[in-house]
C-alpha cells in the first residue's frame, strides 16, 4: 500500500478533521472514522510517540472510509504533528479504488475553493 499527501493544512488534526468531515458531508460524501492513534495508543501503558517521543506530543493519525455513490470506500488519512496535518489516499495495487470518488474527496476537501478550512 502507499501514500502520497495531497493536502496539508496549517492546523492540528483534531481540528482538521472536524473541518474535512463538514467539507466532506457538504460535498455529498459520508465518512466513518475507523482508526484514531490517540484512542489506540490510550490502552497501552508507556506507548512512546512514533514521531517526537514526549509526552505532550501532537502527533495524531485517524483513518477515515470515505463513501460516495460507490459501494466500495476510499481510506483518507489525516496525519497530524507539529500543528500541521497531512491528508492522503491510501492506494493498495491490490484493490482498485475509485477514481471518481478519489476526485470528489479532493474537490471537496480543496482550500483554495473555500479558505473556511
Amino acid at each position: 500500500m502507499t501514500t502520497s499527501s495531497f493536502l496539508i493544512v496549517d492546523l492540528p488534526c483534531d481540528m482538521a478533521l472536524q473541518a474535512a468531515k463538514k467539507k466532506l458531508l457538504q460535498g455529498g460524501l459520508r465518512a466513518l472514522q475507523t482508526f484514531d492513534l490517540h484512542t489506540a495508543r490510550h490502552t497501552q501503558q508507556d506507548c512512546p510517540c512514533p514521531h517526537h517521543g514526549t509526552a505532550d506530543c501532537d502527533c495524531q493519525m485517524v483513518v477515515l472510509m470515505v463513501y460516495g455513490e460507490s459501494a466500495e470506500p476510499v481510506p483518507l488519512i489525516l496525519h497530524g504533528s507539529d500543528g500541521q496535518t497531512r491528508f492522503s489516499i491510501a492506494d493498495d495495487p491490490s484493490q482498485r479504488i475509485d477514481k471518481k470518488l478519489v476526485a470528489s474527496i479532493k474537490e471537496a476537501l480543496d482550500i483554495r475553493a473555500a479558505v473556511s478550512f
